[in-house]
């Protein structure tokens, strides 16, 4: 019934905000619905606005969300026959989902602060849903902690602004901020740090790849493709009433966004758990859409709109994309989970036999978060090495350093997801199974589970062979962000555009063909096992595991990882056991975090004794802050 009614108000909300977003997004057209909760500067005329970019974050929101519901019917199943109960599980999903609606369309400072950390609550409580395994309370905790430091960094300057401005309404803040640059910068620090922890951007994603393995897959996906997205979206909202920003801004959003893009990848490559791959994958992705800011921030600083177009349309695209593809994903990594209990790929293999169409699905995803044509995450991609490549024209040598570093960057950063997906998908799908629990799967994940990601795969599908009419359509978004009348003609794009849409059916064609061809020859081939190499059995542990897979490259980057070793040595010529395994620790939390977390711990300890449960301590503790209260009031 909960499940049935979560549906019914997701379907509502559709249907009253969906329309609205396509007005604002097609035709340009805002809505805006002002409420009046009293007469105070606080409450008086409450704004929620959609325009485009609000438009456009709804419909992610609300598709995504719908996705995600259908897709729990299937994963929470089992968890249902155990009897455990969903109710709250659903009430906190339909939350999140309204809560992120009113994230992306409040304009006044006050509630929106509200709403974020409703929507920082609501998911904290999705995380947590096997509340009864410890590492899941742990990550929810740090996620948690996380969140309110980030809510720090943002009341900071939405006071400063509130009070400067003498309104919490957003379309007072540009006024402020116009002509002073110095303001203008720390207000943006302070903004995109905030927003940049909700982000996952480096060094402020640690609490990230702890929480999204911990939450159940549906609401790992949300959290990931979506929820993560409203941290972008906050920096695009500061974008628009910041009036011009300034070379600082773009240096830093380019600067910070590289770094975190290749942080993402690197530690993605290292892990074993698939979920905890996707999540440092998804800090990966949130690097490429703030180079695509950067550089689009970079285009208005130079007077440069072409590369300021460009530099906008690849972050929004990918925002898009990443939302299709990390879902998707994400969806799969849960099939998986559900069918052998298991997240560590060493243990799987030989899943395509048993599970052909999430394998098949899975791969679209990894294809399309690869950016590899045909398929969406190549379109982005490839808008944001445009805008880069027009941006080396700009006459600054310290510009072309930092765009040429920047295209290389982006370049290891698409060849290492290459090694990290193949890897996923190879030690996951193919082979023979590695463990018990990989042996065991019947059959593939049910029909729940499979149709969502089906209609994501067809998103990324359409997306990449349809790139000039997506283009099209999202212009308005990043109207507010730069004067678009400037720009004569977006002809050199959308023909780029249209060349690549002609070039993926193409190949889209040459590989159906190739299948053709496959299929009418294999009639006519004896097929055989494949040959042991004298063995009449495959072993497998002769296998490639992950860790072997990216050994080589990985060998190369040793000072930036922390390996934790668990070894057992063989003790005798005939030794009854022994082991090896390796876990790659993220070098912030080993050598920030936890140093801060010990030293609280040992400075805390010092007041242990001033609990010790006698009464009289107690009353003492409270005469004598008394007494200094009196003395401080007559001092001051």
């Amino acid at each position: 019934m909960i499940y049935i009614l979560s549906i019914i108000i997701i379907l509502m909300a559709g249907f009253f905000l969906v329309p609205a977003a396509f007005k604002a997004l097609i035709f340009g057209v805002p809505f805006i619905k002002t409420l009046k909760l009293g007469s105070s500067s606080i409450f008086n005329d409450i704004n929620f606005l959609i325009d485009p970019l609000s438009g456009f974050f709804i419909l992610i929101i609300l598709i995504m969300g719908l996705l995600g519901l259908i897709y729990s019917k299937g994963y929470l199943k089992p968890y249902i026959e155990k009897g455990k109960s969903v109710t709250s599980h659903y009430i906190f999903f339909v939350g999140l989902i309204l809560s992120m609606i009113g994230v992306v369309s409040c304009q006044n400072a006050f509630f929106f602060l509200i709403i974020w950390e409703i929507m920082s609550l609501t998911s904290f409580f999705l995380c947590i849903f096997e509340n009864d395994k410890k590492e899941v309370l742990d990550a929810g905790v740090k996620y948690l902690i996380f969140m309110h430091i980030s809510v720090i960094f943002l009341i900071i300057p939405f006071a400063i602004l509130s009070i400067k401005s003498g309104s919490y309404d957003f379309n007072s803040f540009s006024n402020v901020l116009k002509g002073n640059e110095g303001l203008k910068d720390v207000i943006f620090t302070l903004f995109f740090i905030g927003f940049g922890i909700k982000a996952g951007f480096v060094p402020f994603h640690n609490w990230l790849p702890k929480a999204h393995p911990m939450a159940p897959s549906h609401i790992s996906a949300i959290m990931s493709g979506v929820m993560i997205k409203t941290g972008i979206y906050g920096i695009l909202r500061v974008l628009t009433f910041v009036y011009e920003p300034t070379k600082f801004m773009a240096y830093f959003v380019l600067i910070i966004s590289v770094i975190s893009a290749l942080y993402g990848i690197l530690y993605a490559i290292c892990q074993s758990d698939i979920k905890k791959m996707l999540a440092y994958s998804s800090i990966e992705n949130i690097g490429i859409i703030g180079i695509g800011l950067g550089t689009g921030l970079l285009g208005i600083v130079h007077n440069q709109p072409m590369v300021a177009l460009l530099g906008f349309m690849g972050a929004i695209f990918h925002i898009l994309n990443h939302s299709i593809f990390k879902n998707l994903l994400f969806f799969g990594a849960g099939a998986v989970y559900l069918k052998t209990h298991t997240k560590d790929m060493e243990l799987l293999g030989g899943l395509i036999k048993k599970m052909p169409k999430c394998a098949v699905l899975f791969l679209i995803g990894s294809v399309a978060i690869c950016a590899l044509p045909p398929l969406n995450g190549f379109i982005s991609e490839f808008l944001i090495y445009f805008g880069i490549l027009k941006g080396l024209s700009i006459n600054s040598f310290f510009n072309f350093l930092v765009l040429i570093s920047t295209f290389s960057s982006l370049a290891l950063v698409g060849t290492m997801a290459l090694l990290c997906f193949t890897k996923a998908f190879s030690i996951t799908f193919l082979g023979h199974p590695r463990s018990e629990a990989a042996q065991n799967v019947q059959k593939d994940a049910p029909i729940s589970i499979i149709f969502p990601m089906g209609i994501l795969a067809l998103f990324a599908l359409f997306i990449g062979l349809f790139p000039g009419f997506m283009f099209e359509i999202l212009i308005p978004v990043i109207e507010p962000f730069m004067d678009l009348s400037v720009i004569t003609s977006v002809k050199e794009p959308l023909d780029m555009l249209q060349t690549i849409s002609y070039t993926s059916f193409a190949i889209i064609g040459i590989v159906i063909l190739l299948a053709i061809i496959r299929f009418s020859l294999s009639k006519s081939v004896k097929k055989a096992p494949t040959w042991g190499c004298g063995y009449d059995k495959t072993l497998t542990r002769a296998q490639y595991t992950g860790s072997s897979y990216v050994s080589p490259f990985l060998s190369m980057l040793k000072p930036l990882f922390k390996n934790v070793y668990d070894i057992e040595k063989p003790k005798k010529l005939f030794p009854s056991s022994a082991h090896f395994a390796m876990e790659v620790e993220d070098i912030e939390e080993a050598y920030v975090i936890n140093p801060l977390l010990k030293f609280d711990e040992w400075f805390l300890s010092k007041f242990e004794k001033l609990q010790n449960g006698n009464l009289q301590d107690y009353l003492k503790y409270g005469l004598v802050f008394l007494i200094i209260a009196i003395i401080g009031g007559f001092l001051i």
